[in-house]
């Protein structure tokens, strides 16, 4: 779950930051979504890995919702919600191992509320 959660927000991080880097060419707000993501680490990561089991994730098949995407706007706001969800889902189960990587994740939610908030409210 962890692995998962893991990967879910550093991916919704970068498809974000991607759009602001290539599209907006907005160094600002990349390099904040940047740095974001960078802090999205835990050091378990060969652990996480040897646990990992994608191929057998009962969830793989995309669904209806992640197919459609209307314009830019819906793929920024998709991948918010694709990190905030995620951030939140490693706070509380770090809660139970480590409180430090418990705050970090969020941190990095609030941070992404906001981003979402100066970003979206740009967009046209």
């Amino acid at each position: 779950m962890v692995d998962a959660n893991l990967n879910r927000l550093k991916e919704g991080i970068r498809v974000v930051e991607d759009i602001m880097r290539y599209r907006d060419n907005n160094k600002e707000l990349s390099s904040k979504l940047k740095s974001l993501r960078h802090k999205a680490r835990v050091k378990e990561t060969k652990e996480l890995l040897m646990h990992r089991d994608s191929i057998n994730d009962v969830l793989r098949a995309s669904m209806q919702s992640e197919l459609n995407r209307s314009d830019v706007s819906s793929i920024l706001t998709a991948n918010f919600k694709r990190g905030q969800e995620s951030a939140r889902v490693l706070e509380e189960l770090y809660k139970l191992e480590n409180i430090e990587y418990s705050e970090n994740f969020k941190y990095i939610r609030y941070e992404l509320y906001n981003l979402e908030k100066e970003i979206l409210l740009q967009e046209k």
